[in-house]
């Protein structure tokens, strides 16, 4: 995992529009990169729609939210469209920058052990520095610890 005050590694995906995504195209401003397991599933909702509501007061703070899943770009394209998110969502399918930020990891649920996303969030400045890490994220209210920590 990556710690606070080191630079962000940079990366280039595609988002839910087809569209190629490089993180470092926001220098100059602070960037919410969010990794979630999956669209469409209870806590992934919960916390992408989190980030919608508080979009405008994420934006007024000087910073943009980049969302980033495992999941197709035709995944993403439905999951925005059904909630109505405002932010980029970006397609990592062979989990490269998942692995990249240390958020690539064992998980257990109902018994079984499989890799996956470990729900995490990194706060980035504007010179590219992780400013704030955010680990082991409960979906419920994590937009409100976000827009504190900006």
């Amino acid at each position: 995992m990556l710690k606070e005050g080191t630079v962000a590694p940079d990366f280039t995906l595609t988002d839910d529009q087809g569209d190629q995504v490089t993180l470092s195209s926001f220098r100059g401003k602070k960037v919410v990169l969010y990794f979630y397991p999956k669209d469409n599933t209870s806590g992934c909702t919960t916390e992408a729609c989190g980030f919608r509501d508080s979009h405008a007061k994420i934006l007024a703070k000087g910073a943009v939210v980049l969302g980033v899943s495992p999941d197709s770009i035709e995944s993403h394209q439905g999951f925005k469209l059904k909630f109505a998110l405002p932010f980029h969502l970006l397609s990592d399918p062979d989990h490269t920058v998942a692995e990249l930020y240390g958020v690539w990891g064992e998980k257990k649920m109902y018994g079984n052990t499989y890799f996956g996303i470990l729900r995490t969030t990194f706060i980035i400045d504007e010179q590219g520095k992780i400013a704030k890490v955010f680990e082991k994220v409960k979906p419920e209210g994590h937009d409100a610890e976000v827009l504190a920590a900006l």
